[in-house]
């Protein structure tokens, strides 16, 4: 038959590439090996109409098999990643459309809520599963290595506060506060006055009552609302993990409204996930377009080149960067254990296609991070122009207790 003899290729031409631990099963009972050895995953194809997500093996067909239940794929989580991304490359360019893809969404406040909706409000209990105890969505810092995963996003509030030099009586602004864990650090410890702003319902909901129980309502207020419309001056403004729902068209005008509520003498950082391609492309093999199908809707990741350049063009010059892409892969591989360790209460949360699509964009997200597909910088800011530096000389402040 036709797709005996085509499927008979693709095996002989994966095998000759790259030889792996895998085996194939067909529904009428033939088996492939991919390599020496007892197989690692087992992928099990249960009928002749899912050999198209095999044939072309992009992270985006794969991952979509797995989720829509069109391929059954059996093996450790880790193990099933390599083995994806092993397929992928062996037979899809790095490069070009199938490689890293450019592409561009429209973005407007309607359409960045309702995606941050998408996103976040899945519930908070289900983010509760694998997130650190605060609830902090975002790359955690691991000073020396060994911190377990609260230490560390602990340490990453203080090291972002630490570095703006955030002052006891500052007016700071989060965009993007999530569950509202670095505005009540800061005005805890720090002594600063925030607000912190969301799209998420839910966010908005739960980071409200831990101000409430932290006793710190005249010092913390969290609103629903967009950034675009966040009007006042504010002596230090932090965005972490927000600045991926701009739009590469936008990000020119997203650190121009950055700047026009900085104080002259303010300071800003900007933390978040980036992308390798020179070209702000997307994670290759096909990985972007299935975080963009069924993930994060309309996110794009920029290059730190474009970063600092529509930095400059709105009106900002970059002080301080730092790539902390190792702590996010360690992040990532942190939260994908929690999941699997808390795999029967997550699935009492949501549905299988759901669990399937978390399970497995946690773990994909780790490796993307170690094989240095996508990055995350912190890019501490000011008002450009100014004659006197804003910060010390030497870095040796951000590290000093």
């Amino acid at each position: 038959m036709f797709w005996e003899k085509k499927l008979e290729k693709w095996v002989d031409g994966i095998r000759t590439k790259n030889a792996m631990p895998l085996r194939l099963e067909l529904w009428n009972g033939q088996q492939y090996d991919f390599g020496v050895g007892a197989p690692q995953v087992t992928i099990r194809v249960p009928g002749i109409s899912s050999l198209s997500y095999l044939l072309k093996p992009t992270l985006d067909n794969l991952g979509t098999a797995y989720v829509e239940g069109k391929l059954e794929i059996k093996g450790r989580l880790n193990e099933m990643i390599s083995i994806a991304n092993l397929l992928a490359s062996s037979t899809i360019p790095s490069e070009g459309k199938l490689g890293r893809m450019k592409r561009h969404f429209r973005h407007n406040k309607e359409v960045d809520s309702e995606a941050i909706r998408y996103h976040y409000d899945v519930s908070n209990e289900f983010y509760q599963q694998w997130l650190d105890p605060n609830m902090l969505y975002s790359c955690a810092y691991f000073e020396q290595g060994d911190e377990d995963l609260a230490t560390a996003q602990i340490k990453k509030i203080d090291h972002i506060l630490t570095k703006i030099q955030l002052q006891p009586g500052n007016r700071l602004l989060d965009i993007g506060c999530g569950w509202g864990a670095l505005v009540l650090r800061a005005a805890e410890k720090f002594g600063a006055r925030c607000v912190g702003i969301t799209l998420s319902e839910r966010q908005y909901e739960l980071a409200r009552e831990r101000v409430k129980q932290a006793g710190l309502p005249d010092r913390v207020e969290i609103r629903l609302e967009d950034y675009r419309d966040v009007q006042g001056n504010f002596e230090r403004i932090t965005s972490v993990g927000m600045f991926e729902h701009v739009g590469l068209r936008h990000l020119k005008d997203y650190f121009a409204k950055m700047r026009s509520l900085l104080t002259d003498d303010g300071v800003a950082m900007n933390h978040g996930i980036t992308s390798t391609d020179p070209e702000s492309g997307d994670t290759p093999f096909g990985g972007g377009e299935f975080i963009e199908k069924y993930v994060f809707p309309h996110g794009e990741l920029p290059h730190i080149g474009l970063v600092l350049k529509t930095m400059q063009e709105g009106g900002m010059e970059a002080l301080d960067i730092e790539n902390l892409r190792h702590h996010y892969a360690r992040t990532c591989a942190i939260w994908a254990e929690n999941f699997e360790n808390n795999t029967d209460k997550i699935q009492t949360l949501t549905d299988d296609k759901h669990y399937r699509i978390w399970r497995v964009y946690l773990a994909g997200c780790a490796y993307a991070f170690a094989q240095d597909r996508i990055a995350l910088y912190q890019v501490v800011c000011g008002k450009n122009g100014r004659t006197s530096p804003l910060l010390p000389m030497s870095r040796r402040y951000m590290y000093e207790s």
